[in-house]
């Protein structure tokens, strides 16, 4: 297992996959408990550490939106399951030699909450009204400075923050 903690995000990544019958949308929901020790389970759910088997990451969750916090983001990628929690109100800080406008800050943040926008859906979720013009200046300007990258070309284009 190892832990990785960035500035708008916290990642648990664990060896192993998951079990063939519980895909990654299912641990959100009520799901089969595939416990990969019996053993650890069940010393587990008999000493109080564990209610039930199968929602221990449902109940990660409303941990998280109950604290105030976005819902963790769960994934499965070669080999690893990964779960990053993401910090509420995150604010990108300011890097040495950059002076970010308001507009760049508010994307950056949107941005951090996300795998990946297109700038019709940063457009909907920005505080204020701002033209597609100025927006797409606007992520340009974030992509010369590294802190973004695009994904894709023309109208599939989207973005991400840079790792």
């Amino acid at each position: 297992m190892s832990v990785a903690i960035f500035d708008d995000r916290l990642e648990v990544w664990s060896a192993g996959t998951l079990p063939d019958e519980i895909r990654v949308q299912d641990l959100k929901r009520q799901h089969l408990s595939k416990p990969r020790n019996d053993l650890i389970a069940k010393t587990f759910y008999r000493a109080g550490l564990i209610e039930k088997w199968g929602r221990g990451t449902q109940k990660i969750v409303e941990l998280c939106v109950a604290a105030g916090h976005p819902e963790p983001h769960f994934a499965e990628t070669a080999g690893f399951v990964c779960v990053t929690f993401f910090a509420a109100g995150y604010s990108p800080p300011l890097r040495v030699g950059q002076n970010l406008s308001e507009l760049q800050r508010e994307a950056l943040a949107l941005l951090s909450r996300s795998d990946s926008l297109a700038v019709r859906e940063v457009q909907e979720q920005l505080a204020a009204e701002v033209s597609s013009r100025t927006l797409k200046r606007t992520m340009t300007q974030l992509v010369e400075m590294k802190l973004i990258e695009p994904l894709g070309q023309g109208r599939a284009r989207r973005y991400r923050l840079v790792e």
